[in-house]
């Protein structure tokens, strides 16, 4: 059995896993973590996390502070209530505002509000003017447009232009009626860095994590029973500068 580590930067965050492979692998820049499952759920729970994880690291790598959040609505004069007559609609408002700045990034996604039940669509996009996005959106209303935090605290923590909290939801906003993929990604997409795996000279677990790369301040750690660990650092955020206080007089 071999110990093997592997390190994946995407944007501002660096993953770092310690998992076991098999003596059999001869290549060790091939090596893939075991994996034992019980029943097929565990299997298809698996698959769902693989996507998840593809996803926070293609989200993480593509998108910052000045990228742009925003929710499209329809109105009742545009109203759709398939998804397949939605998915059209959402396929060429992003072919036109590619047209229009062809070096940007988009990722959207469809949805169906909680009271409403009524389709509509989350966008993050890179590149795009914010007057742009409403002008190309004819179908209704752009309810929201605003750029993604510098600061994002997960339990009171700073870590800084990590979005896995945004992203998980994002991910999460598909349903089955929905069918095809949970998101659309288009344009000028960026991957993650996903450096080949090296052979562990040292024993670590949740208490002794690796090195984290300078300028990185470690913000997760996870196992599992079969010898996997997760580390996950971002970059060190800014100090937030505080607002000074004024005072006013009370006539």
């Amino acid at each position: 059995m071999k110990r093997i580590k592997r390190r994946i930067f995407a944007g501002p965050v660096c993953e770092q896993i310690v998992c076991n492979v098999s003596d059999r692998v001869m290549d060790i820049k091939t090596a893939k973590p075991r994996i034992r499952f019980k029943t097929e759920e565990e299997r298809e729970k698996h698959k769902l996390e693989i996507s998840r994880r593809r996803h926070a690291r293609q989200f993480q790598a593509n998108f910052s502070p000045s990228s742009i959040y925003s929710t499209l609505t329809f109105s009742d004069e545009y109203e759709v209530h398939a998804f397949p007559e939605a998915r059209r609609i959402r396929d060429n408002y992003c072919r036109r505002l590619l047209r229009a700045y062809p070096n940007a990034v988009i990722f959207i996604y469809m949805g169906r509000g909680k009271s409403t039940h009524r389709i509509h669509f989350h966008m993050v996009s890179e590149g795009i003017p914010e007057d742009v996005i409403r002008q190309k959106w004819v179908s209704g209303t752009i309810l929201r447009t605003e750029h993604l935090r510098e600061h994002n605290y997960f339990n009171g923590k700073n870590r800084g232009q990590d979005y896995s909290g945004l992203a998980n939801y994002l991910f999460n906003h598909w349903t089955p009626e929905q069918g095809g993929h949970r998101w659309k990604q288009c344009g000028k997409v960026r991957k993650p860095d996903i450096e080949d795996p090296t052979l562990c000279i040292r024993e670590y677990s949740e208490s002794k994590p690796p090195r984290a790369p300078k300028g990185y301040i470690l913000v997760e750690t996870k196992s599992n029973q079969y010898g996997y660990l997760y580390f996950r650092y971002v970059m060190e955020p800014p100090k937030q500068k505080r607002k000074k206080k004024t005072n006013q007089l009370i006539s």
